[in-house]
């Protein structure tokens, strides 16, 4: 080991001096968002809502551009505008020049990010806009730049602190650029409706696509614990056990959920003559159901919340199915 690092190696960097850094680094970045939030408040808000309403109006995807840092960001708008129902697409600048320009169709509106508005990368981009008739949005933090007075809509940033000590390193900069690029995206969202069941066409895997599967998807269709309202507590007993729910729905004569029983009714029941003892007289009224539309998500809340394990799910006051909580917790739900 040279005598350089040993010397750095006995001189480690305090754990709270991370810390302090972090800390001071966040600090830079909200006091960003702060400011950013107060632009779209005031100047920045009629232009903000320009764009919404421009790329509302388009029958195409909003093409996503930029260059280095810019670009990354400009990546995880498109993603994000695609999985909340506004199509899009990032083209590379520089792949733009050679080619990629045939991925903008003439229905389409550009997002193009830079910070200066003056990356020469752009400037095909920016050009095929402009000979084509297609609109152009610009994110940038100089209004008179190149970008910036070339674009129909400019979105212009407040120049702001970057959190890098050297002042170097994009960081408050692209903080707000990602801030910005989401609450576009949300407006678009909420001016379009799309709703959680939009969502979760877009969203079919892993843990989020698991939370809003529909309870349809989980319910067991045919094994429902059902008597009759004139049964007796032994017929409820027996269709208790015959299942593995720890319950049994009790249902009228048009088929309609009347009430249910639970093992805590059961229990408190025990004193009394099961054979000839009404369940009518037993079970709890107006139970807690669920419609199949729900999400899982929805039906995890409500147990939750109600201290229950099992949800009957009905249409028209019918039960269709049954949920139990372990049938969300094999989903991956919770």
């Amino acid at each position: 080991m040279s005598e350089g690092l040993m010397i750095a190696a006995e001189m480690p960097v305090k754990a709270d001096a991370h810390v302090e850094e972090a800390d001071r680094t966040l600090t830079v970045e909200i006091a960003a968002l702060e400011r950013l939030r107060t632009s779209l408040a005031e100047g920045m808000g009629s232009p903000f809502s320009r764009a919404v309403s421009l790329v509302l109006g388009r029958e195409g995807r909003v093409i996503l551009t930029g260059m280095g840092k810019s670009g990354h960001i400009a990546r995880k708008i498109a993603a994000t505008l695609s999985s909340t129902g506004t199509p899009s697409l990032f083209v590379h600048p520089g792949e733009a020049s050679h080619g990629d320009l045939g991925a903008i169709m003439p229905a389409d509106a550009v997002l193009a990010l830079s910070w200066s508005g003056e990356t020469r990368e752009l400037s095909d981009i920016v050009g095929y806009t402009r000979r084509f008739g297609i609109p152009l949005i610009a994110i940038t933090s100089r209004a008179d730049s190149t970008l910036g007075r070339t674009a129909d809509v400019a979105l212009v940033l407040p120049v702001v602190e970057e959190a890098c000590p050297n002042g170097l390193a994009p960081t408050s900069s692209t903080t707000m650029q990602l801030a910005l690029g989401d609450a576009f995206a949300m407006a678009l969202l909420r001016a379009r409706g799309f709703s959680s069941a939009d969502f979760r066409n877009y969203h079919p895997g892993g843990k989020l696509g698991a939370q809003i599967r529909p309870v349809s998807d989980l319910m067991h269709r045919d094994e429902i614990p059902l008597v009759r309202d004139g049964a007796t507590m032994h017929d409820a007993v027996i269709e208790m056990t015959s299942r593995r729910f720890g319950t049994t729905g009790v249902v009228d004569a048009a088929g309609r959920i009347v009430g249910l029983v639970t093992d805590g009714d059961l229990r408190r029941a025990l004193g009394r003559d099961l054979a000839t003892t009404p369940v009518a007289d037993v079970m709890t009224r107006t139970p807690l159901v669920i419609e199949p539309g729900l999400t899982a998500n929805e039906a995890l809340a409500m147990m939750n919340r109600m201290k229950i394990t099992v949800l009957f799910v009905v249409e028209e006051d019918r039960p269709i199915g049954i949920l139990h909580i372990h049938d969300l917790l094999r989903a991956g739900v919770a």
